[in-house]
C-alpha cells in the first residue's frame, strides 16, 4: 500500500493517478513504492510514468512496446515472441518464471510473461534497486520497478477502438466507464479486448483476449477498490532467443520476416489475477490500509527454449520441447500512515508488513528429436513426435515476508526532504527435482536492506537529489558439480548510490542523473567451491526530457551512457571485462507536431539506438549496434458529434536488420520488421 503525498493538480481523472504533465505524454510525478504518489520535483529517486494517452498514441500493445522510448530501458526480446524481457539500467528484469511488473504497487497480480496495456491507466518505471521501496521483487530483477497503474473510472466514458497491424491481424476494445451514487462515490471500469491474426512474421499467428473490471467506492473516511483481471495470449511459431555456439562469430541479422520456428509449434498462456484494496481513515492524520490478492498462470506450450546458431552461415540446431507450468501467487500487505510535525519538521511516516507466496508445478519433456535449419533460409520439416502431458508436479514455491518503516521529513516549506527507512526481507523458497516433486536444495535466508534520499530545492522549479538504496535478490544455490552443492548462498545485495539535478522549465522537464550500481554474483571456483565471488558494476549517466517545447510541438526521450565493468571475478582475465548485455548507451527521441492549419492533424516521429552488446564473459562475441526509426500521424476530429481519433504508425520505417537485445545468459533476439498500425477509436 502506499502513501498518497501527492499535491499537484491537473485534469479530472481518477483518485490516485497522477495528473499529466505539459504534452500531456508524461505525468508530474509517480508512486515510490511505499511512500506513495510523489511529485517528480520531491522525489529523490529517478522515475517516469507514461500516461494511457501516450501509450494509445503509440498503439502500443505491451508494457514492454510503451517503454520504447524511456533511455534507461531496454526490451531483450522483440514482438512476436510470447514473453517479454527487459533491461532497466543495464540489470535485468522479469527473465524468469515469476511475473515480475507490479500492479498498483503490488507484486504477484499482474500476468506473468507478457503485461498487455489496454487496462493501464500510467505505466511507471522507478529506475535503481528498491528493496526498501517496494520489497524484493519475485525474480530478483534489481535495475528498477516497472509498475503498471490499473483504469479505474473517473469520467463517464464509453470509447470502441478497431485496429489493423501488418500482415492481416486486427481486432477492437472496448472501454466503459461510469460514476454512481448521490455524491459519484461508486464507479465502475471495464476494458475488454480480442484481437487475432497473422502477424508481419513469416507464418506466425496471433490470438490475444483481455477482460478488465475495476469497481471502486470512495466513501468520507472509507475506500475499497477493487480489480480483477483475464488474459490469454496464444502463439503459432512464435519467435524463439538465439543462443550462439562458443567460438563462433555472430552472424548478420536475418531479414525480420524469416521465422525459424515451424508452424506446428505453438505456445498458450492463460493468466486471471485480482487485487483488492481497503482503505480507513482513523484520523484526519492517520490512515490504515491493506492489500489482498493473487493470480494464476497456466502455460501450454510446444517448441524449443533457444535455437542454436552453429556456425558463421548461420546453420542451426533446433530441440523442440513440451513445456507444461502452472504457477498460483498470493499476496498481503497492511499498516498505517501518519503525519506529525516536531517543531519545524514534518514527518510523513509509514509502516507496512507484507507476505508473497507463489508456487510452480512445471512439466518438461525430455529432448528427443531435433531438426536442422538456417537463419537466412527457414527450412520446413513435418512435425516431430514431442510427449505432451497434463502433469505439473512442483518445480519450485517461494515465500516472501517483509516489514518496511519509512519516514520522510521536510522542512522550510519543502524546500529540504529527507526520506529514511528500513525493510526487514525474509526469504523462504525450495526447489525440486525436474518432473519429480522431491526437493533438492532449501533457502531460508533474511536480509535488511536501508535506503535514504535527500531533496533540496533551492529554488521552485529546480531539485537536486541524491540517493543510496539497495536491491535484493535470492542467492543462488551450489550446483551439483561444486563440493559444496546444495549449499544455498545469502541474498545478493545490490548497492545504488545516485546524484542528480531536476528542473523544470515550465512546460519542458529535464532530469540529469549520474549513479553507480554494484551487484554480487555467484561462481564456481577453481577449488570447484561454489561462492559469492562475481561482481559487476554499472556507472550510468541518464539524461531525460519531455514535455511541450513551443505549442504545438512536444518532445520524449533521453539518452543513457553505461559504463559496465566485471569487478570481481575467479576468472582472472575477465575482470575489466564489459557485463553481458550491457551497452554502451542507449538513446530514444520522440517528437510530435501538430500541423498548422490543419487542427486535429499530427505527425510524429522517433528514433531508438543501442549501442554494442556482448554475449559472453570473455567479450569475444558481440551484437552490433543499432538504430530503429518510426514514424506516425493521427487525426482527431468530431464525426456525428463524437470525439474520433484515426491513428496510424510505422514501426521500423526501413526495415533495418539486427539483433535487438541480449539476455543476461547470452541469448539473443532478431528486431522485427516494418510493422503498420492503423486504428480508429470513438468516444460515444
Amino acid at each position: 500500500m502506499t502513501l498518497e503525498t501527492l499535491t499537484v493538480e491537473g485534469q479530472a481523472g481518477p483518485r490516485g493517478v497522477v495528473p499529466p504533465y505539459a504534452g500531456g505524454q508524461v505525468a508530474q510525478g509517480g508512486r515510490l513504492g511505499l511512500l506513495g504518489n510523489t511529485e517528480t520535483a520531491k522525489s529523490p529517486f529517478s522515475i517516469s510514468s507514461y500516461t494511457d494517452t501516450f501509450v494509445r498514441d503509440r498503439q502500443a500493445s505491451t508494457v514492454s512496446e510503451a517503454l520504447a522510448l524511456d533511455p534507461s530501458v531496454r526490451a531483450t526480446q522483440t514482438t512476436g515472441a510470447p514473453f517479454d524481457s527487459l533491461s532497466v539500467r543495464g540489470f535485468p528484469m522479469s527473465e524468469g518464471i515469476s511475473g515480475e511488473i507490479a500492479f498498483d504497487g503490488v507484486y504477484g497480480i499482474a500476468p506473468t510473461f507478457r503485461v498487455f496495456a489496454d487496462y493501464a491507466e500510467r505505466i511507471e518505471v522507478l529506475k535503481g534497486p528498491s528493496a526498501g521501496l517496494s520489497g524484493m521483487p519475485p525474480n530478483g530483477g534489481i535495475g528498477g520497478v516497472i509498475n503498471v497503474v490499473p483504469k479505474r473510472a473517473g469520467e463517464d466514458l464509453t470509447r470502441v477502438t478497431l485496429d489493423y497491424g501488418s500482415l492481416a491481424r486486427g481486432g477492437g476494445q472496448i472501454d466503459f466507464a461510469r460514476r454512481g451514487g448521490e455524491g459519484r462515490e461508486w464507479g465502475v471500469r471495464f476494458v475488454g479486448s480480442l484481437h487475432r491474426g497473422d502477424t508481419p512474421i513469416d507464418r506466425q499467428a496471433e490470438t490475444t483476449g483481455v477482460g478488465a473490471l475495476a469497481l471502486d467506492y470512495q466513501g468520507e473516511r472509507f475506500r475499497a477498490w477493487l480489480c480483477l483481471l483475464a488474459q490469454t495470449d496464444q502463439f503459432r511459431a512464435p519467435l524463439r532467443p538465439f543462443l550462439l555456439k562458443a567460438g563462433v562469430p555472430v552472424p548478420k541479422a536475418p531479414d525480420g520476416r524469416l521465422n525459424l520456428t515451424q508452424p506446428w509449434e505453438s505456445g498458450t498462456v492463460d493468466d486471471h489475477g485480482g487485487l483488492l484494496r481497503l482503505e480507513y481513515d482513523l484520523t484526519d492524520t492517520t490512515t490504515l490500509f491493506a492489500d489482498i490478492g493473487g493470480s494464476q498462470t497456466s502455460v501450454s506450450r510446444i517448441f524449443a527454449s533457444a535455437p542454436t546458431i552453429t556456425n558463421a552461415l548461420g546453420d542451426t540446431t533446433t530441440n523442440p520441447q513440451f513445456y507444461g507450468l502452472e504457477s498460483s501467487r498470493f499476496t498481503a500487505d497492511g499498516g498505517l500512515r501518519t503525519g506529525f510535525d516536531t517543531g519545524p519538521i514534518h514527518h510523513a511516516v509509514a509502516v507496512q508488513a507484507s507476505y508473497y507466496r507463489e508456487e510452480i508445478g512445471r512439466w518438461l519433456s525430455p529432448m528427443r528429436s531435433s531438426y536442422r535449419s538456417n537463419i537466412y533460409n527457414p527450412v520446413l520439416v513435418p512435425p516431430l513426435a514431442v510427449p505432451v502431458t497434463g502433469a505439473r508436479p512442483r518445480f519450485f514455491d517461494s515465500t516472501l515476508t517483509g516489514v518496511t518503516v519509512a519516514d520522510t521529513m521536510s522542512a522550510l516549506n519543502e524546500r529540504i526532504l529527507l526520506t529514511a527507512g528500513v525493510r526487514r526481507q525474509t526469504v523462504e523458497a525450495h526447489n525440486y527435482a525436474v518432473n519429480v516433486p522431491v526437493i533438492t536444495t532449501s533457502y531460508d535466508k533474511s536480509a535488511v536492506t536501508p535506503f535514504v534520499g535527500l531533496v533540496l530545492r533551492p529554488w521552485d522549479n529546480v531539485s537536486v537529489y541524491g540517493n543510496y538504496i539497495e536491491g535484493l535478490s535470492r542467492g543462488d544455490f551450489a550446483p551439483a558439480v561444486a563440493t559444496n552443492s546444495g549449499t544455498a548462498l545469502a541474498p545478493y545485495v545490490a548497492r545504488q548510490v545516485e546524484l542528480g539535478v531536476k528542473v523544470d522549465w515550465g512546460s519542458v522537464s529535464t532530469n540529469l542523473a549520474a549513479f553507480r550500481i554494484t551487484k554480487p554474483s555467484g561462481e564456481l571456483g577453481p577449488d570447484r567451491v561454489y561462492a559469492q565471488t562475481g561482481e559487476q558494476q554499472i556507472d550510468g549517466l541518464e539524461l531525460t526530457l519531455y514535455g511541450e517545447v513551443i505549442p504545438g510541438i512536444r518532445a520524449l526521450g533521453g539518452v543513457t551512457f553505461f559504463d559496465g565493468t566485471l569487478t570481481r571475478t575467479v576468472t582472472a582475465a575477465n575482470i575489466g571485462h564489459k557485463p553481458i548485455g550491457v551497452p554502451g548507451v542507449q538513446v530514444n527521441f520522440g517528437g510530435e507536431w501538430d500541423i498548422p492549419g490543419v487542427p486535429g492533424l499530427t505527425l510524429d516521429g522517433a528514433v531508438v539506438h543501442t549501442g554494442r552488446q556482448y554475449l559472453d564473459a570473455a567479450n569475444l562475441q558481440a551484437v552490433p549496434d543499432w538504430t530503429r526509426f518510426d514514424l506516425g500521424a493521427r487525426y482527431a476530429t468530431l464525426i456525428g458529434g463524437h470525439r474520433t481519433v484515426f491513428r496510424a504508425n510505422v514501426i521500423n520505417v526501413a526495415n533495418a536488420k539486427y539483433w535487438t537485445g541480449v539476455a543476461s545468459y547470452g541469448t539473443f533476439f532478431q528486431a522485427a520488421p516494418r510493422t503498420y498500425l492503423l486504428s480508429m477509436s470513438v468516444d460515444l
